[in-house]
């Protein structure tokens, strides 16, 4: 990896991943009245990847990303699930 912002990012964080040429299998943005909640699954994952933006974004289903991320659980309906918290997404 020669990417030196991501290198400093997992330098500092140590719970952080970075997966890089991961393929998008779906793309849902949700607007809340302060942000787009967006979701991401990831072909070969069962787990979503989430992110907040101020504004809606193009669709990037079928594209190739870079993410770092970091685990995480959420409670859905009184049901804990696995969630990945995007911290930087980057089209390949």
């Amino acid at each position: 990896m020669k990417n030196k912002p991501v290198e400093k990012l997992l330098k500092s964080h140590q719970k952080l991943t970075h997966s890089e040429m991961v393929k998008v299998a779906s793309h849902v943005q949700r607007d809340t009245k302060e942000w787009v909640i967006n979701t991401l699954m990831i072909e070969g994952c069962d787990v979503p990847f989430k992110y907040k933006r101020k504004k809606m974004y193009k669709d990037i289903k079928g594209q190739r990303v870079n993410l770092t991320y970091y685990h995480s659980k959420e409670s859905v309906a009184g049901i804990e699930m696995e969630v990945m918290n995007v911290v930087r997404i980057k089209i390949a």
